[in-house]
């Protein structure tokens, strides 16, 4: 997974990164923003323009920090509360819209 956004962007979600992302790969959960690892490209655009730091390299995530690596593959593999199967790869968080929920790390945060 190149790029993971981290703790930070909980109840923040700032939508710097989504403009900057070319290939639309950053979600938007409801308390959280996630990248999906298969789509990113891992180009960076994303890293500098998020105004709480959230998003780095998974081998750059801070270490109090690192259970967010793994949980951002959830939100993609996983089927989350209200929904019928995993969000997978659909190409583009434009359109899915906001998918409205998070993982069950991130809600019970």
């Amino acid at each position: 997974m190149p790029y993971v956004i981290a703790g930070h962007c909980l109840d923040v979600m700032d939508t710097s990164c989504t403009e900057e992302c070319p290939v639309d790969c950053i979600y938007e959960g409801d308390r959280k923003l996630y990248i999906n690892p298969k789509e990113c490209i891992d180009c960076g655009a994303c890293e500098p323009v998020c105004p709480v730091e959230a998003i780095s390299q998974d081998r750059r995530v801070a270490d109090d920090m690192t259970e967010h690596i793994e949980d951002n593959r959830r939100f993609f593999t996983e089927t989350l509360e209200g929904r019928d199967e995993p969000l997978g790869a659909p190409g583009g968080s434009h359109k899915t819209g906001p998918i409205g929920v998070d993982t069950p790390m991130v809600k019970d945060l």
